[in-house]
């Protein structure tokens, strides 16, 4: 089965993405984490702008009809930006486009280099296939 991965990013093994813009990083969940979850009609990020946290540690929730799931922090760093308003009114933007306008946080990192030990998109692929 094939999951729409995209290049232009990292993936951890929490089936999450990060994504690299000018000083910041933007993290999200990926479509096989979208899929698992199915409708996702809960997203609750809780943290604020300004906030400090740590790699591995929970940001928020993402809850949907079959199940909830906690949100990590691939990397540390300052959070900069929180997407709350638009993923709190309209939590199907997770389902529509999780690797666009369904960004969660945006990660000033302590330390940049943290991304090269996630996966890259074939990583991420080869771990998909053996998730099944």
């Amino acid at each position: 089965m094939s999951h729409h991965i995209t290049n232009d990013r990292v993936y951890t093994t929490d089936h999450e993405w990060a994504k690299e813009e000018g000083d910041v990083v933007l993290i999200g969940i990926t479509a096989y984490a979208v899929e698992q979850l199915g409708d996702i009609t809960l997203v609750n990020l809780d943290v604020a702008e300004g906030d400090v946290i740590e790699a591995g540690k929970p940001f928020g929730t993402v809850e949907s009809v079959k199940t909830l799931a906690d949100l990590f922090a691939p990397l540390s760093g300052t959070i900069v930006r929180v997407n709350k308003a638009a993923l709190e009114e309209r939590p199907e933007l997770v389902n529509e486009d999780c690797y666009g306008a369904a960004w969660m946080v945006a990660i000033a990192p302590t330390d940049r280099s943290v991304l090269n030990g996630l996966l890259d998109a074939v990583a991420y692929a080869k771990l998909l296939e053996t998730t099944h």
